[in-house]
Parts: C-alpha cells; structure tokens; sequence
C-alpha cells in the first residue's frame, strides 16, 4: 500500500517510536506487579506493547486471574513511572530531531497518536522536550478502541483536518501497525524492544533502523521525481 503523492501529514506513535521510554514503563508495571506478588516477565511485557492501558489491564486479568489486585496496580504502577520520569527524564530515540526537521522543512502537519492516556503522554512530552512540536495530541483514552483498531489514527487525521491517504503513520509495535492498517495508512516502521511479526511486516510500507533512515526516506520521497515510486522503496525486512 503505497501514500498518495499529495502528502500533508504525519501521525507519529510515542512511547518507543519517538521517545525511549517502554524500559520506564516495563519496570514500573514489573515492580508494581511484583510488590502485589505476581511475576510480569519480559516476555509478558513484550505483549502489551502498543495496547492501550484498558486493553493490557484486560490481559494481565486473562492472565492472573480475577483475583489480581487491579485497582493497587493502577496506583502502585504510575507512581514508579512519574518518579522515574522526573528524576531521569525521557531521551528520544536517535534521529528524531533529523525526522522533525525533514517534517518542518516540507511544511507537514504532524500529530502524535500514542495508546497512553492524556496525562502519561503530555509528561512524556514535556519531560522529553517535545511540549509544541506537535498540531495535536490523540491518546488512548480519547477514542473508543485502542491499536491495533483504526480509531486513533482516524481521530487524528480528522484533527487535522487531512483525508486520511493523504497521511503516512511512522510506529514501532505490531499493534500500530495493525491499526495503521486498518485506518487505510500506510506505515513506516522503526522497531523498538521486538521486531515486528510476519503480519505486520508484510503491511509496512518500510522497517528502518532508526528515525534518521525514515527522515532520509520521506527527504527522498520529496526529492523523487517521480513520487513513491515502486522501484524507490525499501523492502520490509
């Protein structure tokens, strides 16, 4: 699935794709988890990346019981997160400020479209230096069904008032990709703590190793006489 020539916009994943923020949030939900007596292992974790936090708490019950003491987690879980956010801070991932200026330079909306909710993500711009870049924000508690449902990425192209195919979506999980998908956009993917599954690597337009790959990609689309030409793309790898 190719991008219209015409495009306008840019809707941007957070936790992993622009800031490196999943190892905060592993050990916050893996500390809160083992406090309350239930061990959340790596591999676990790895399945919640992408989901909104109404969906991986749906899981973590699936997967310990109804007995899980859901409403001590909620409380134990974002006090670590915040804690460690404020006294660290967030880096962003290698290449974002080459992507951002690429963006800027050829005057394209941007949004973020992250599954946290409003508070998480609006520290998690702050902390990381990233507060105005953005036209708009959309979180997982302002839609209905969180990725890999289509819903997010719709809300922020309607945001942004751009036909949704005139976007292209950049992410890091398979539920993104999935809901990128589902949306009708096409995606460009930099993979964060797992590599992306068979399925959703064969819907990416491209898997690059880093933000600056991904800029040098949407420069060439630019500089492409002909635009988003097949012979021009990167293969999925």
């Amino acid at each position: 699935m190719l991008p219209s020539p015409k495009l306008h916009a840019v809707l941007l994943d957070l936790d992993g794709l622009m800031i490196d923020s999943e190892p905060i949030y592993r050990l916050a939900w893996q500390s809160a988890a083992a406090d309350l007596g239930y061990e959340l292992t790596d591999a676990f974790y790895l399945t919640l990346i992408g989901l909104s936090d109404r969906d991986s708490e749906r899981i973590l019950i699936q997967a310990f019981g109804p007995n899980f003491p859901l409403a001590r987690f909620r409380v134990l879980w974002p006090a670590r997160w915040r804690h460690q956010v404020e006294v660290s801070g967030i880096p962003v991932k290698p290449g974002l400020w080459e992507f951002l200026k690429v963006m800027e330079g050829h005057h394209l909306l941007a949004a973020v479209a992250t599954s946290s909710d409003a508070e998480q993500a609006e520290m998690s711009l702050r902390a990381a230096g990233l507060s105005q870049r953005f036209s708009c924000v959309v979180t997982g508690n302002q839609v209905l069904n969180g990725k890999p449902a289509p819903d997010i990425f719709l809300e922020a192209a309607r945001r942004l008032a751009i036909h949704p195919q005139n976007c292209v979506v950049l992410e890091d999980s398979d539920a993104g990709i999935l809901a990128a998908a589902a949306a009708g956009i096409p995606a460009l993917v930099i993979p964060d703590l797992k590599p992306p599954s068979g399925e959703a690597a064969a819907l990416a337009l491209g898997i690059f190793s880093s933000l600056k790959e991904a800029a040098e990609f949407v420069e060439d689309i630019f500089q492409s006489r002909d635009h988003y030409s097949e012979n021009r793309l990167p293969k999925a790898r």
